[in-house]
């Protein structure tokens, strides 16, 4: 079928050579996407501003509001890759739509979840889903339309992407503030049905013709590693490093972490090729990548508590008070990528890490009574134009460094080294700051920890840029320059081709 007319039970086709963006099919085929990528960012970045709220709900302790959100964030990065690979060989439009009813479903568990541990398993499960729709949005982007558009797409895809994720601090503010957190899962539903109706109309399915074989092996082993690592370093302060369950989790994480990468060096179609770390500048991207995420997911978790409990804000205030960090990326993004493509990327990853590391040790001076246009703002400022001047050329550096055939991978791998980032962050980050328990409650408390936290996490920052200093050489003028992105990295990693299309 042409054009994205359809009658019931026949699969929409593209035209010979692919869609073109002025084309009906082609619109709708990009709405589907933008607004499948966008349920989840919406979200993210929603979530954050309502931690204290469900933590009030509750009455849960820190530990808690840490599994609210790396319940997900582990899930999502275990599973990514699989998610990319099923797409790759089952068909990617049916993924995206399993993945946007899968996700939908456990929205709604998340919307009654009747206490805090219904939630985190909640959580867990809506993590599943994002890694089967993630990889399939920007896959299906460069499988479906043509060659003379799809660079548009993209950057269509990637901009609208981070309009939606801007809007998610105010309206998961707007929605703790006039109703309740619950809210911020139940607009996921009308969303998701709009994704699977227009998907199932007129977006074409794309396989791989090669048909890789899955690693099912692999993704249990990393799901495993991420998941025993992650409880232990979550409970480990409260329960007591010689707990026998934090012991046997720490251990058994280990061990799996090992084993997963014995099996992917010995398989002849891992899920992670480890040769594509034999360059020195892919390897040193991605550690660049671990630390300035980290810094940046740890952060913000604790930035969104010490703004309500601490500042005094609402949680809508709180939203507004990151805005500023949104509108930088979505402003600078694209420039920073053509600044890196002109004189190389080592510069702006060495200065713009050090940037963001200035900016969270102003955010030192945020505590009672700070004001918002003399405290807040100057520190947001300062960590949104450091940011903005890392992400993008982190990105291209990433993607340049490995083989045109080994792209999809590159970029996947870069996507999850991300959010494990900000997922061990959010795991250790708060221990090491001394908060634990209900301190997050106790405004004292909390901002002491908060004060060191953030040290830390410009410490983070500070590394990241050293370390792009001594490692990051080749100039981005030796390879094809990327198309710039515009994204938001407060709701994950840049975003870039995620998947082997």
């Amino acid at each position: 079928m042409r054009g994205g007319h359809t009658r019931t039970g026949v699969v929409p086709e593209a035209p010979p050579g692919g869609l073109r963006m002025a084309s009906a099919q082609g619109r709708w085929v990009l709405f589907a996407t933008v607004l499948g990528s966008a349920v989840v960012g919406i979200e993210a970045t929603a979530l954050n501003v309502a931690t204290p709220a469900i933590g009030e709900d509750f009455g849960a302790p820190l530990s808690s509001l840490q599994w609210v959100l790396n319940a997900y964030t582990l899930t999502l990065a275990g599973l990514l890759l699989l998610g990319g690979s099923l797409g790759d060989r089952y068909g990617r439009r049916r993924l995206l739509v399993i993945g946007v009813v899968w996700f939908a479903a456990a929205s709604l568990l998340c919307a009654v979840a009747p206490n805090v541990e219904t939630l985190i398993a909640a959580r867990a499960l809506q993590g599943v889903g994002g890694a089967l729709l993630t990889p399939g949005s920007l896959a299906i982007l460069q499988a479906t339309f043509h060659r003379d558009d799809r660079a548009a797409a993209i950057g269509a895809w990637s901009g609208l992407g981070g309009v939606a994720t801007a809007v998610g601090p105010l309206l998961g503010g707007y929605l703790v503030d006039s109703a309740s957190w619950r809210w911020i899962f139940v607009i996921n539903l009308p969303v998701a049905a709009a994704v699977i109706v227009v998907a199932l109309r007129h977006v074409p399915e794309t396989r791989d013709p090669a048909r890789v074989p899955l690693d099912p092996v692999g993704a249990a082993l990393a799901a495993i590693a991420l998941a025993g690592v992650t409880y232990a370093l979550i409970e480990g302060p409260g329960t007591g490093w010689g707990s026998p369950v934090v012991v046997v989790c720490l251990a058994g994480g280990l061990v799996a972490l090992v084993a997963f990468l014995v099996v992917e060096h010995r398989s002849s179609h891992p899920m992670l090729p480890l040769g594509v770390f034999s360059s020195r500048q892919f390897t040193a991207a991605n550690l660049v990548t671990l630390v300035v995420y980290a810094a940046l997911g740890g952060a913000l978790f604790l930035l969104a508590i010490q703004l309500q409990q601490v500042v005094g804000y609402t949680a809508l205030e709180s939203g507004l008070a990151l805005l500023p960090l949104t509108i930088a990326m979505l402003l600078l993004s694209a420039r920073a990528g053509r600044l890196a493509q002109r004189i190389g990327p080592r510069a702006p990853m060495t200065v713009g890490p050090l940037g963001a590391a200035a900016g969270l040790a102003l955010m030192t001076r945020i505590d009672a009574g700070a004001g918002y246009v003399v405290d807040v703002l100057p520190a947001v400022l300062v960590f949104s134009l450091g940011l903005s001047l890392t992400v993008a050329p982190l990105t291209a550096t990433v993607l340049a460094a490995a083989p045109d055939e080994q792209a999809g991978v590159a970029s996947g791998v870069n996507n999850d080294i991300a959010r494990i980032g900000g997922l061990l962050a959010v795991a250790v980050l708060p221990p090491l700051a001394g908060i634990s328990g209900a301190d997050y409650l106790d405004p004292a408390a909390f901002s002491d920890g908060f004060t060191i936290a953030v040290w830390i996490s410009a410490a983070l920052c500070a590394a990241g840029g050293v370390l792009a200093a001594l490692t990051i050489r080749r100039p981005l003028a030796e390879t094809p320059a990327p198309e710039p992105r515009f994204t938001c990295p407060v709701s994950g990693p840049p975003a870039a081709a995620a998947g082997r299309v």
